[in-house]
């Protein structure tokens, strides 16, 4: 598929750039989808959360009352689940909610995340470019140039340029990251993809992982 190079002025560059139907045009899984987004989100789960258990939590071993004749029920401890401030029963404790995934279904995922990207007309080329600062503005003018002011977009670059990371730091609904960062929540995620000329050879990179 074809699509036409942008500058960054919003002016067309008179050459257009090919997107490997291998990544933007193949049969898409939305189970594989799912799990890699599943996997993603969980890798981002510190897992620390902790409760006390009645062999933690702080309190007296007393017996509150006497077995019989109080005409209530038996009461043995004060750290018992089922009076205030007693411990919790089968609560969540540490753990590690990371799990393994293939790398072809993420590879596939991907692919899928950038084909329905493609499918629904929210691709962008730009040609390669770089700030001679950080500076927010320019990447507002980009944006606005581009027609894409006000929505959620990730710019995604070949290598790690600094002055347009920063540029565009502060702004909100924006992000920018690497090509072989990007997985598939952050495709998926964002409004529009707009993708650095130079970038599409670091995607194809991927067939051969």
């Amino acid at each position: 598929m074809e699509l036409t190079v942008y500058k960054i002025d919003g002016s067309e560059a008179a050459r257009t750039a090919t997107l490997n139907d291998n990544i933007f045009n193949v049969e898409p899984n939305d189970h594989a989808i799912w799990l890699d987004v599943k996997q993603y989100l969980a890798n981002q789960r510190h897992g620390t959360h902790d409760t006390l258990e009645r062999s933690t939590v702080s309190g007296s071993t007393r017996k509150l009352k006497r077995q019989k004749g109080t005409g209530g029920a038996r009461a043995g401890s004060i750290k018992s689940p089922t009076i205030r401030g007693g411990a919790t029963v089968f609560g969540p404790h540490p753990r590690d909610y990371s799990f393994k995934l293939n790398k072809k279904v993420k590879r596939l995922a991907r692919f899928s995340a950038f084909t329905y990207k493609q499918q629904e007309g929210k691709i962008t080329v730009v040609e390669d470019f770089s700030f001679d600062a950080p500076k927010t503005k320019a990447y507002k003018d980009m944006l606005k140039n581009l027609k894409l002011d006000g929505q959620k977009t990730l710019l995604l670059t070949p290598e790690l340029n600094n002055n347009v990371f920063l540029s565009a730091r502060n702004l909100q609904r924006t992000q920018v990251m690497r090509a072989s960062e990007a997985n598939t929540y952050h495709v998926l995620n964002a409004g529009h993809l707009i993708l650095c000329e130079s970038c599409l050879k670091e995607l194809e990179k991927m067939l051969g992982e």
